[in-house]
């Protein structure tokens, strides 16, 4: 492929791919034009709806949806941000919730689309680790979906017109919500100690979500076959000098994310930022699990079929 060739590309800089933004790290056979979103979401939705870059950052949720409607862009096992999601979920303390199991036959506010990739998670931590019966909650959304195309299940409902779900939750129109900050004296998280359950939940399962991944247009993979283990190795680059400094302490300001990252790197003794599906195949297949039983897609689908035939056995 000709080294003039240049891939229009978006994705927000943090740590594992800051080599990569201010140009440490140049990418061999190609190069990335890079173009800034401020509002990174906004970035999935132009990808998914118009298919505006060559390669974007995406959430998996995002995704996983948009391939189900026959998007053409596929995805590269490069993981850029992980989190965990127990604090992602917050109730009203007034209304009668006294733990996770109280919130069915309630209503639970969703902030954004059903297919968001922090409610899926957040709701599989309700299920998953707590018990609760997702089909007897009605979740109501703020926002609309990134996949326009996409029709949620029964139990999921727009918000009323005109209204904002903070309000409802702190006046206890909504049990709870998902993925909101809410400036009430009885809105509290719903999981005690939500941050230090995340990790509990690593510790003991592996819990570990995956959040945002990379996907390249389809007629680009097709075009340069090449190309996607190529994007692997530069955003694996770039990830390694990250950890490394890292493991050294020689990140002089770290934010939320990196302390999350050095944690995670304590807790497990590794990467806290594998690349590669082998590393992340158990989780991946947690997400697709949790994507068709809370009605994201309708029918099971495979890890590999997710992505690139060429990636499916790179490791970083």
């Amino acid at each position: 492929m000709a080294n003039e060739t240049r891939l229009k590309t978006v994705t927000r800089s943090q740590g594992n791919n800051q080599a990569l933004k201010d140009g440490t790290i140049q990418p061999h056979g190609f190069s990335f034009d890079f173009e800034e979103v401020p509002v990174l979401i906004d970035a999935f939705r132009r990808m998914v709806r118009k298919r505006e870059f060559d390669v974007s950052e995406m959430a998996l949720t995002t995704y996983v949806c948009a391939r189900a409607h026959g998007k053409r862009i596929t995805a590269l096992p490069i993981f850029l941000v992980r989190a965990f999601h127990h604090a992602a979920i917050v109730y009203n303390t007034e209304v009668g919730i006294r733990n996770p199991k109280d919130l069915e036959g309630r209503r639970v506010g969703v902030n954004r689309g059903y297919t968001v990739t922090t409610g899926l998670w957040a709701r599989s931590v309700l299920q998953n680790q707590y018990g609760v019966d997702l089909s007897k909650i009605t979740w109501v959304l703020s926002g609309d979906e990134h996949v326009a195309e996409y029709q949620p299940p029964a139990n999921v409902v727009p918000i009323e017109a005109g209204r904002k779900m903070a309000d409802m939750l702190a006046h206890g129109e909504l049990a709870a919500a998902i993925g909101i900050e809410v400036d009430s004296p009885n809105v509290a998280q719903l999981i005690p100690d939500a941050g230090e359950a995340g990790f509990e939940a690593l510790r003991q399962s592996g819990h570990y979500p995956i959040n945002h991944l990379m996907v390249v247009k389809d007629e680009v993979l097709q075009a340069h076959p090449e190309l996607a283990a190529q994007i692997f190795h530069a955003f694996a680059e770039a990830k390694i000098l990250y950890v490394q400094r890292l493991k050294n302490g020689q990140i002089s300001k770290p934010t939320a994310a990196d302390d999350m990252h050095r944690r995670v790197m304590d807790i497990t003794g590794a990467d806290p930022l594998p690349y590669g599906i082998a590393p992340n195949r158990w989780m991946l297949e947690q997400a697709l699990q949790s994507a068709l039983a809370q009605g994201i897609i309708t029918q099971p689908v495979a890890v590999d079929a997710l992505f690139a035939p060429a990636t499916h056995d790179l490791v970083a």
